[in-house]
């Protein structure tokens, strides 16, 4: 088979994988062993280049851009009118029968995803361009991001136009929502306030690999032949976006009257916690193209569409008291305590206020009543107060400038929202770092939770986390409401939390800027605490996925004394701190932190085992020349990757130097 070949089969074979997860929800292989057809075609595209096409999977995720360009649609992207009852959705069909002068109506009732508008432009089968909706005129160009959507089919199966355009609703589901604010939260970042408002800054960031990170969605609803309708009805447009490879939302209903219409909103609303997105109604539109086309529209809105919007999830409560909580990074968060009152069909007794500046901009006095929203398992939000209620009686909250738990002074940094505790030592600071330490995507201590943490903190048998491992059975049996065998099973998983590996540990030692993606660069780029903690800023930033804020953060990690020791002492304690042996013992200074690129053919090495031997030292394999590249080993048939380095200045490495150096 050759290369060519190879390439189309792996092209087609990780194309109908992709459709029976995402489409059919039938996967056939594991996760890992659909990474593994990937990184293969990566592999071949990397030693062919020539072969590398727009549609091919490998290229969903891009580098970074410096900014975001306009994109004129040619077609505009209307917003629609809404209703917030049943008697302006009757008037609305109402409406529709008066212009069809007595033709028969069908309508289509879909989804309002929230999320926001894209626009999709595929040139005979192939994206080339995506936008964001923008004012309806003109968008963003977010077309690099787009391709990071699984959903978003890189090239077309059927009946494709010359020209189509596809529009769709992006959006994150409730399921990866929780899992990015999950994570900012472990980091003691800001976490977004609902799965629109993070999917709207997701599509519009700079950097595609945290775009493909945060996994965004797309639902289509309609599709364009050049500047027309494609079909004559609404509802044969689904059928072809399925044929298509889209993830088209099966909730939508073909209805002849307005009964039929209530029926499905009524449904829908009754279902809408059980869907794992976000919708905020229900979308209405005349099915016939002919109709709508006729129908026209006003200056803002389209006259044969809709969109019935579902009642929102507010509540009146009174605002009781406000508490701080510290993170673990000593961060002061404000949280209102309300007067318990029934919202979404849960009894809600506490609000997010996010900042003092919150508190400032909201207006709030202790005795408030707020007006709170809800939506889905979102933490609530207090949207405003209401001064008519006032009776007087209301005072003033002040925000504390000490710690509410330890009474260090909490300063504020200029340009930061956040007031931060300054007690290294600070109780709270100690149980949050202790429970990030022991998380599942750290050392995974399982048995460690939130009310043991408290109790051996307070009791003094623990201050940081190395001291987790002088912890004896009896000193766990000891305590209320524990006994021997769940002191055995605790000191058994701290035991075991010794070999959880070095990425894992980097994690758990929160490192400011250092989550999952980072710790494994680090990791793979240093093989060993003491490598990293001796590595310089300039030699940090060297390695390509890492800026210079991250570097930064990690050398004024290792250089606090503090950390110094607490690192000497979790290795005291046997807790694994490098790469296995196997692979520390084959590391070379000569290698590690390095980026090669190898191009043209080897004679005694394949382009894997090459890459496997410059890793297995250290080194970084990376498949483009760049200003950051150390080493290009050139073998038979050299092309443009020899030309550039030899452009840049880079060392260029022939098969016998390249020999000498493994050895």
């Amino acid at each position: 088979m050759t290369a060519e070949q190879e390439i189309e089969k792996l092209r087609r074979e990780i194309e109908r994988h992709n459709d029976l997860y995402y489409q059919k929800a039938e996967p056939e292989i594991s996760d890992f062993e659909f990474d593994q057809l990937l990184e293969r075609l990566k592999a071949l595209e990397a030693e062919h280049p020539d072969l590398i096409t727009p549609d091919s999977p490998t290229q969903r995720v891009g580098g970074k851009a410096d900014s975001l360009r306009p994109f004129k649609h040619n077609v505009p992207l209307m917003s629609l009118d809404n209703s917030y009852d049943l008697n302006e959705l009757r008037a609305f069909t109402e409406r529709c029968e008066k212009l069809a002068e007595g033709r028969k109506l069908e309508y289509v009732a879909e989804l309002k995803i929230d999320g926001l508008s894209v626009s999709l432009h595929f040139e005979n089968g192939i994206l080339t361009t995506a936008a964001t909706r923008g004012d309806g005129q003109t968008g963003d160009e977010v077309t690099q991001n787009a391709k990071t959507i699984r959903t978003v089919p890189l090239r077309l199966r059927a009946d494709a136009p010359e020209h189509a355009e596809v529009r769709g609703e992006v959006f994150l589901s409730r399921t990866q929502f929780d899992r990015i604010n999950a994570e900012l939260e472990m980091q003691d970042e800001k976490t977004f306030a609902n799965p629109r408002n993070c999917a709207s800054g997701t599509l519009r960031m700079l950097d595609s690999q945290i775009v493909a990170s945060r996994r965004l969605d797309m639902f289509p609803y309609d599709v364009l032949a050049g500047n027309q309708k494609m079909f004559a009805t609404h509802w044969e447009n689904f059928e072809w976006l399925e044929r298509n490879g889209f993830n088209v939302n099966p909730n939508r209903r073909l209805c002849e009257s307005l009964d039929e219409l209530v029926d499905f909103v009524n449904d829908m609303e009754t279902h809408r916690d059980t869907l794992d997105y976000e919708i905020d109604g229900v979308v209405v539109k005349v099915n016939s193209t002919a109709l709508q086309e006729e129908f026209g529209a006003t200056t803002k809105a389209p006259r044969w569409a809709i969109a019935y919007k579902y009642p929102a999830r507010q509540a009146t409560t009174k605002l009781l008291s406000i508490c701080v909580q510290v993170g673990r990074t000593g961060a002061l968060t404000p949280v209102a305590n309300l007067e318990p009152v029934q919202l979404a069909g849960t009894t809600v007794a506490r609000a997010s206020l996010h900042n003092e500046d919150e508190i400032k901009r909201l207006e709030l006095k202790i005795g408030d009543y707020v007006l709170i929203e809800k939506s889905g398992e979102i933490i609530p939000q207090v949207l405003q107060n209401i001064p008519s209620k006032r009776d007087g009686s209301e005072e003033d909250f002040v925000f504390p400038t000490s710690c509410p738990v330890c009474g260090a002074d909490a300063v504020r940094p200029e340009g930061e929202a956040v007031r931060r505790c300054t007690n290294s030592d600070c109780p709270a600071k100690i149980k949050a770092r202790i429970l990030y330490y022991a998380s599942r995507k750290a050392m995974d201590i399982e048995g460690l939770g939130e009310v043991l943490v408290e109790t051996l903190v307070d009791k003094g048998m623990i201050r940081d986390v190395a001291d987790l491992y002088s912890l004896k059975v009896e000193d766990i049996a000891a305590l209320e409401r524990m006994a021997e065998k769940s002191g055995a099973n605790l000191i058994d998983q701290i035991e075991a939390s010794k070999t959880r590996g070095l990425q894992r540990l980097l994690y758990g030692i929160d490192i400011r800027h250092v989550g999952e993606r980072y710790a494994k660069i680090l990791a793979s780029n240093f093989r060993s605490m003491e490598r990293i903690a001796a590595a310089t800023v300039e030699e940090l930033d060297d390695i390509p996925e890492i800026g210079l804020a991250v570097a930064a953060s990690v050398n004024a990690w290792f250089n606090d004394s503090k950390n110094a020791e607490l690192i000497e002492r979790l290795k005291d304690a046997g807790v694994v701190t490098e790469m296995d042996a196997a692979s520390t013992a084959a590391l070379d200074e000569r290698f590690v932190g390095k980026t090669f690129v190898l191009t043209g053919k080897l004679e005694n090495y394949t382009r894997d085992e090459a890459a496997k031997l410059i890793e297995e030292r250290g080194g970084r394999v990376s498949s483009s020349v760049s200003k950051k590249t150390d080493y290009v080993v050139a073998g038979e048939d050299a092309g443009s990757k020899l030309t550039k380095a030899e452009t840049l200045g880079i060392a260029v490495l022939n098969e016998t130097a390249f020999a000498d150096m493994l050895k």
